[in-house]
């Protein structure tokens, strides 16, 4: 089954809840957080407090996606805060087994993220631990980026590799999709597909994530 997670970067902060809720409606299966730190990436954006106010409030998987430097010591926090899934980059953590292990010892699921500019031969070994692999189809730090098109083969590519390795790694995918892509990557071999301002951009968020739901589905 395709898993749909709305990124709530792409939301309006005055109406948040109102919108999460909305997406829950919708039929929305993981909420995908976004956590930036303004030196891994260019933007800031919000913590485990944020974090906590919805896990409290939200009967569904949090995505924690740390776009932050020294990840492992913030791990802990955003676990114990309610996330389900936390996912870490390969560019920036260098003992990336020992990190995946912490997050799985706090029985959350482990996942590694690789941007467009990194080779999918950098995820060989990892494959073996994460519990899924986020591709990102921009380069992190903005919500509202378009779709990177050889995103595609990378996805291609990526599937033959987790199925080689590690069938029960998801993957998971993250940037520049919308209602005329997201079948396409679906196809492409997506297990789990963010989508920001695909969603939070429409007049009727419920109904948008509906759409996005059955076109998945």
């Amino acid at each position: 089954m395709k898993l749909l997670a709305p990124s709530i970067l792409a939301g309006d902060w005055w109406n948040i809840g109102v919108q999460i809720e909305a997406t829950v409606r919708g039929g929305a299966d993981v909420i995908h957080f976004d956590v930036m730190d303004g030196h891994f990436v260019p933007n800031i954006t919000v913590g485990s407090e944020m974090l906590a106010c919805i896990s409290k409030r939200v009967n569904l998987p949090i995505d924690a996606h740390l776009m932050i430097e020294s990840p492992d010591r913030y791990i802990p926090r955003f676990i114990e805060a309610g996330a389900n899934w936390v996912s870490v980059h390969i560019e920036n953590t260098p003992h990336i087994h020992r990190t995946l292990s912490l997050i799985k010892e706090m029985k959350a699921k482990a996942g590694v993220v690789i941007n467009p500019g990194t080779p999918l031969t950098s995820l060989e070994e990892v494959l073996h631990y994460a519990d899924y692999v986020l591709l990102m189809s921009v380069n992190p730090g903005f919500s509202g980026q378009s779709f990177i098109e050889r995103s595609l083969d990378r996805l291609r590519d990526l599937k033959e590799l987790r199925d080689e390795l590690n069938p029960d790694c998801l993957i998971e995918i993250d940037g520049g999709i919308k209602e005329g892509n997201i079948k396409e990557v679906a196809q492409a071999g997506a297990d789990v597909i963010v989508v920001g301002s695909g969603i939070f951009a429409a007049e009727d968020i419920e109904a948008q994530t509906a759409k996005l739901k059955a076109l998945i589905s």
